[in-house]
C-alpha cells in the first residue's frame, strides 16, 4: 500500500439513492467514507426504514455536517440539531429529519458502509 492515499467524491466507488437521499461512498485505507445528501423533507423513518427494515436506524454514525442541517431524535428521548460545522456521534436507535429548505450534506467516517443498505 502506498504511503499516501487520496480520493474524492467525483468518482465514488458506490452510490445509493433511496428516496430523497444520495449516498456516495469512497473506499480508502480498508474502510469507507461517505458523503450523504438528504433533500428537504427527508426523514429516516420514511425514506430509509423501508430499505433497512428496522424501526429505528441501527447504524452508529460519526461525521461532520458540511451544509444544511438535520434534527436527530434518539429513542432515549434526546434530540439534537446538527448544523454546519458540527462534528457528531449518533448511537443506534434514532430517527433523523431534514426540516430545512435546502439539502443537508454530511460526511461520515463511521457508519457509511452500512447506511441504507438492505
Amino acid at each position: 500500500m502506498a504511503g499516501i492515499e487520496a480520493r474524492d467524491f467525483t468518482a465514488p466507488d458506490e452510490t445509493r439513492t433511496p428516496d430523497k437521499t444520495k449516498i456516495e461512498l469512497v473506499n480508502i485505507a480498508g474502510g469507507q467514507i461517505g458523503r450523504f445528501t438528504f433533500d428537504p423533507g427527508w426523514q429516516w423513518s420514511e425514506c430509509i426504514k423501508p430499505v433497512a427494515k428496522t424501526d429505528t436506524c441501527q447504524v452508529e454514525h460519526i461525521g461532520y455536517c458540511v451544509s444544511g442541517g438535520l434534527l436527530i431524535t434518539h429513542q432515549d428521548g434526546t434530540q439534537q440539531d446538527i448544523t454546519p460545522g458540527m462534528v457528531y456521534r449518533i448511537a443506534p436507535g434514532h430517527d433523523g429529519y431534514n426540516k430545512g429548505s435546502e439539502p443537508a450534506v454530511v460526511v461520515e467516517f463511521q457508519g457509511a458502509a452500512n447506511f441504507a443498505k438492505g
